[in-house]
C-alpha cells in the first residue's frame, strides 16, 4: 500500500533516453539490480513517508535503494563517492534517471534506513532462491580480517588512560580557574592548545575507561561464580573437584587491558603470516554459486569458536528466505578445528569437513623390527699374536649365529616364535 503511493512518478523518474539506454549493455549488473529492487518488499521504506504526497521525499526511495544496492556492490562506500560518479559514471546514471542527489541526502537517506537496508538481505536471498542460485547441500565458511576506521597507535591500556584524563582535567581545571580570574563574569571562548575538542575526546576517553573497567568487573565475577560452582559441587560429591583450579584475574590486569579510543570496538587483529588489523574479524558463509548466505562481524582474533554460531546462523537466514533445503556439509578451513562445536554441528545432521591441523595424524605408523637383545660380557674376541681369533672364540660366535639364522638366511622357529608378528603399515 506504501508503496504504491509514488508509483506514478517513479514510472516517470525511470523513464530514460534512448540514447542513455544504449550506452549500457543489456547484460549489465545495473539492470539486475533495478529489476531486483523492482521485487523487494520496500514497504519499510515508504513507511517513513506521508502517504498524502506532503512532506514527501525529494527522491524516490526505490531509486535510492537502487543506487545505494548497487554503489555497495561496486565497491563504492562514501557518499561524496556516490555523488561525483552519479554524475560521470553511466551506470549510476542510469539508475538515477540522470539525477544527482548531493552526498547529504544520501547519507541521510542511509543513516535514516539501516535496518531497512539490512533487511533487504534476506529478500535478496529469497530471490537467489527462485531463480535457482542457492543450492545448500554444501556451504562454504570462511572468516576474513576488516580494518576498522581506526589506528592501532591509538591502542592504550588503561593506566595511560586514566592518566590522560586526569591530565586533561587538571589542565580543564586550571584554564577554568585562570579564565575566571582573567574574564571574572564575562564569557570566554578560547581553549588551550591541548583542549582544541574537549567535549567529544574527554566523553570519548571516559566511555573507554568505563568499558574497561566493566570488562574487569565481569572478568571478576565469572572467576568467582567459577569458584561458587566448584564449591557447591565438591559439597554435593563429597569429595574435592579434579583438575586445575581457576587462576583469578591478576592484580594488575585492570591496568594492562588495552582499548582503542578511535573506535572502541575494533580489536587487534593478527592472523599467522600477515600484519596486524585493527579492526574486526567477518564471517561469511556462502554457497557453491558464491551467494552469501550469513554474514557477521566478531572481535574474536581466531575463528575456533565461529563455527556453531555461523552454521545457526545461516540456517535461521535460510528460514527466514523460505528455503526448506537442509544445509549438508559445511566445508571450513583449519582454523575452525574445534571437537565440541564439530559435534554439536554434526548433531543437527549437518556434516563438517575441516582438515586436521595436528599432521601426525594422517601419517603411516611404520614399525621397526625387533632388535636383538643384548648379552652380557664382552663381543669382542681374544686374539692372538697374529691377529686371529681363537679356536673357542670362533665356536662360540658361530653358535650364536646358529641359534638365530639358518643356512638360508631366514628365521628358525624358535626365533620366529620368540619375535612378535610385525603389523601392517598405518595399523
Amino acid at each position: 500500500m506504501a508503496q504504491n503511493f509514488l508509483a506514478c512518478d517513479r514510472e516517470q523518474e525511470l523513464l530514460l533516453p534512448p540514447s542513455l539506454r544504449e550506452w549500457l549493455p543489456e547484460d549489465h549488473l545495473a539492470w539486475f539490480v533495478l529489476d531486483a529492487v523492482d521485487e523487494i518488499e520496500l514497504s519499510a521504506f515508504y513507511g517513513a513517508y506521508r502517504e498524502d504526497g506532503w512532506g514527501r521525499a525529494a527522491f524516490e526511495p526505490a531509486m535510492m535503494v537502487a543506487l545505494l544496492l548497487y554503489a555497495y556492490a561496486v565497491g563504492e562506500r562514501s557518499s561524496r563517492g556516490i555523488e561525483r560518479r552519479c554524475r560521470e559514471d553511466v551506470a549510476f546514471r542510469v539508475i538515477t534517471a540522470n539525477r544527482v542527489p548531493d552526498h547529504a541526502t544520501i547519507a541521510r537517506f542511509r543513516a535514516r534506513h539501516e535496518q531497512a537496508l539490512a533487511a533487504t538481505f534476506t529478500q535478496v536471498l529469497a530471490l537467489c532462491a527462485r531463480a535457482g542460485l542457492v543450492s545448500v547441500g554444501v556451504v562454504a565458511l570462511d572468516g576474513s580480517l576488516l580494518a576498522g576506521n581506526a589506528s592501532a597507535g591509538a591502542t592504550r591500556s588503561y593506566a595511560t588512560i586514566r592518566a590522560e584524563v586526569e591530565r586533561m582535567l587538571a589542565e580543564a581545571a586550571e584554564a577554568d580557574a585562570a579564565e575566571d580570574e582573567c574574564l571574572g563574569e564575562a564569557r570566554g571562548d578560547e581553549l588551550p592548545a591541548g583542549l582544541s575538542d574537549p567535549r567529544s575526546r574527554r566523553e570519548r576517553l571516559r566511555r573507554c575507561k568505563q568499558q574497561l573497567e566493566a570488562e574487569e568487573a565481569d572478568a571478576q565475577a565469572a572467576h568467582q561464580e567459577n569458584l561458587g560452582w566448584r564449591a557447591a559441587w565438591e559439597a554435593e560429591h563429597g569429595r574435592r573437584l579434579g583438575g586445575r583450579k581457576p587462576t583469578p584475574p591478576a592484580a594488575d590486569a585492570l591496568a594492562a587491558r588495552r582499548i582503542n579510543t578511535t573506535d572502541p570496538d575494533t580489536r587487534l587483529m593478527k592472523r599467522r603470516g600477515g600484519r596486524a588489523v585493527q579492526g574486526y574479524n567477518a564471517q561469511v558463509v556462502a554457497s557453491p554459486e558464491q551467494v552469501i548466505i550469513a554474514a557477521q562481524l566478531t572481535q574474536a582474533h581466531n575463528d575456533s569458536d565461529q563455527l556453531a554460531p555461523m552454521v545457526a546462523n545461516a540456517a535461521e537466514t535460510l528460514r527466514d528466505a523460505g528455503i526448506q533445503e537442509p544445509i549438508g556439509i559445511v566445508l571450513a578451513d583449519g582454523g575452525y578445528w574445534n571437537s565440541a562445536a564439530i559435534s554439536n554441528v554434526r548433531e543437527q545432521g549437518i556434516d563438517v569437513l575441516i582438515p586436521t591441523r595436528d599432521r601426525r595424524r594422517t601419517r603411516p605408523r611404520t614399525l621397526s623390527p625387533p632388535r636383538a637383545p643384548k648379552r652380557s660380557g664382552s663381543r669382542r674376541c681374544s686374539r692372538d699374536p697374529k691377529g686371529s681369533c681363537s679356536t673357542a672364540d670362533a665356536n662360540r660366535s658361530s653358535n650364536r649365529s646358529s641359534r638365530t639364522r639358518n643356512t638360508s638366511g631366514a628365521p628358525t622357529a624358535s626365533s620366529a616364535a620368540a619375535s612378535p608378528p610385525a603389523r601392517p603399515n598405518g595399523s
